[in-house]
């Protein structure tokens, strides 16, 4: 296998699903930790973060910024990092926005990096979809209700079964798993 094909291979194996798995929201806004773009690009972290603080110009406080502590003890429970001092990271990450991503492309110019930058950019369009559309469709739930709801029992216990489909409760709580007799719960 020559390197360009080992390179493509590589390429297509980072899909649109594993970025979107990678996509965090952090003050309100999705972000990709330095560590998981380090990864699709295929270099270390200190030498991603390298390349970038080489360019730092190109990357005001709205394209990166590190996150505080209470931050990343958030994402440290979504994402299951290891705890300083304990071969993990010695330092708070830094994330990236959309345009962040976009302005690493100026910055990271091997094949491998233009390849995974159209994939990150095409997951961002995805996701922004998937929530334009839910909004839509949750708007024109609203105005069926307001036309029709008042008219029916059903009607009410319709939407009230479209809106528990579109927004399931949260789950987390239950237990799953069962007891063994004669054991307690922990």
């Amino acid at each position: 296998m020559t390197t360009k094909d080992k390179q493509s291979t590589e390429t297509a194996l980072v899909t649109i699903d594993i970025i979107e798995r990678k996509i965090y929201v952090v003050r309100e806004q999705k972000v990709m930790l330095d560590s998981d773009l380090a990864a699709l690009y295929g270099v270390e972290t200190k030498v991603f973060n390298q390349a970038v603080g080489r360019n730092l110009q190109r990357f005001p406080e709205d394209f990166r910024f590190q996150v505080t502590e209470e931050e990343f003890e958030s994402l440290r429970s979504q994402i299951v990092t290891s705890k300083k001092g304990r071969g993990g990271r010695r330092y708070l990450p830094y994330v990236f926005t959309e345009q962040g991503v976009a302005m690493l492309s100026s910055v990271l110019n091997s094949e491998r990096a233009v390849q995974v930058n159209i994939g990150i950019m095409r997951a961002f369009v995805n996701m922004r979809k998937m929530f334009l559309s839910n909004e839509e469709v949750s708007r024109k739930i609203a105005e069926m209700e307001n036309k029709l709801g008042g008219h029916d029992e059903h009607f009410k216990k319709v939407f009230t079964a479209i809106r528990l489909l579109m927004n399931p409760p949260d789950k987390s709580d239950k237990e799953i798993g069962f007891i063994q007799k004669g054991k307690e719960k922990k």
